[in-house]
């Protein structure tokens, strides 16, 4: 039985270093695939597992199977973003001899230490490779915010404040993970602020953890469902993709665990708002013909209303006229909006004036629930406490060209509240 066993060891080895050699090959290939196909980490755990195995202890054909079995789950694993690879099929066919030689059973037992096991493929904080130094060492992934809501106010990944026309259908995101589209509408007629009554999001297919799936919402629709009625993408108890109905008909939101990312949805009044969560090296794997996505690059200049301070400043209750437009009174005054705004939001952030400016160009108080609740999700999803409010006075960039705007507001509602 002794010698039976290192022959049989020695007739694996020409397979062995045919499997490690065709990963090495398959590594250069990799980084041309859009969802990169791991043999070559299957195959490099496999030979690492089984490199210290002596053939001639007892023990050894029991831990070599193992191994085996690790191997052949990495491999199914991988079989989707790997179908049409040659090194994939062949270590396929080579484990399938190995298999043979070995009389491994296909169920049982598999090496714990394999981190293709340990690791759950389709949690991207479990995922190999994120968040990981090459030496091995785990790190906490880098995360990024954007969000939509309002006349509509963008927050973007670089947490710059602009407030935009964008009227019809425009990009939010738009990388090889996720697309998110929004379609604004004029909210006053004869004013350039515009608000968000659709929001059309894809998740696009990945591995084997979910199926593309689409998700819409219109005014007056938030379905808890994607449009081919399921709430969930992935196998088993645990979904990969799930859609959670916080609030019926009002207020969803979606856990995406294979990228990491968090969607939430809401509508107030008659308008939607958007925040979302992704992981940076995710949000930033896009095509260079990808580049229109107002969560990456904010709004074209041409788009900007408050655009080198040129937005009409509402005061005392209107907006200042506009060459050939008619703007309709607001019910609200710089006072009484300001004392509206401030019922929720006890902190005169961008946040704050936005909800101002929102009252005095539209008279409908829904902006103000919409803009505290886009500051209650920046606090769940945004990963830096420090960031979460942007003031008026801020010089690092991160309000843009529209600071001058909402610092005039600002001094003009102190004023008013002050003196009348």
């Amino acid at each position: 039985m002794g010698s039976a066993a290192p022959a049989r060891a020695a007739g694996a080895q020409p397979l062995l270093g045919l499997l490690l050699g065709l990963g090495v090959l398959l590594r250069a290939g990799d980084c041309q695939l859009q969802t990169p196909c791991r043999i070559q980490k299957c195959t490099t755990d496999f030979v690492s597992l089984t490199s210290q195995l002596n053939s001639a202890l007892d023990g050894f054909d029991l831990e070599f199977c193992k191994a085996l079995r690790a191997y052949s789950a990495c491999t199914y694993r991988n079989s989707k973003v790997c179908r049409g690879n040659l090194v994939y099929h062949s270590a396929v066919l080579g484990i399938s001899d190995l298999m043979s030689q070995r009389n491994c059973s296909k169920d049982g037992p598999t090496s714990s230490t394999n981190p293709e096991v340990t690791h759950d493929p389709c949690n991207y904080s479990g995922h190999t490779g994120a968040g990981e130094h090459p030496g091995g060492e785990k790190t906490t992934p880098t995360y990024l915010f954007c969000g939509l809501f309002g006349d509509p106010h963008l927050r973007t990944f670089k947490d710059h404040f602009q407030t935009c026309k964008v009227e019809g259908a425009w990009p939010l995101i738009d990388n090889n993970y996720l697309s998110v589209q929004v379609t604004n509408v004029p909210v006053v007629p004869g004013s350039s602020a515009t608000a968000t009554n659709k929001i059309t999001i894809i998740f696009k297919s990945y591995q084997d953890c979910t199926d593309q799936k689409v998700y819409q919402a219109v005014t007056d629709d938030l379905p808890a469902a994607f449009v081919d009625g399921t709430t969930g993408g992935g196998d088993g108890n645990t979904k990969s993709l799930q859609i959670v109905d916080k609030v019926s008909g009002k207020y969803i939101e979606m856990h995406a665990r294979h990228i990491g990312t968090m969607v939430y949805i809401r509508q107030l009044g008659r308008y939607l708002t958007l925040a979302i969560r992704m992981p940076q090296e995710l949000a930033m794997a896009y095509e260079e013909s990808q580049d229109l996505q107002l969560c990456v690059n904010g709004c074209p200049s041409s788009e900007r209303i408050d655009d080198s301070g040129h937005l009409p400043l509402p005061v005392r209750g209107q907006l200042l006229p506009q060459v050939g437009t008619a703007h309709p009174r607001s019910v609200y005054t710089l006072e009484s909006a300001t004392t509206k705004c401030n019922e929720k939001m006890l902190v005169k952030d961008i946040y704050f004036y936005s909800c101002v400016f929102d009252l005095l160009t539209t008279g409908d108080a829904n902006f103000t629930a919409a803009a505290h609740s886009a500051l209650q999700d920046v606090e769940a999803l945004h990963p830096r406490k420090e960031r979460w409010h942007i003031f008026p006075s801020s010089r690092g960039g991160a309000v843009g060209k529209g600071s001058q705007f909402f610092v005039s507001l600002g001094l003009v509602c102190l004023i008013l509240v002050v003196f009348l």
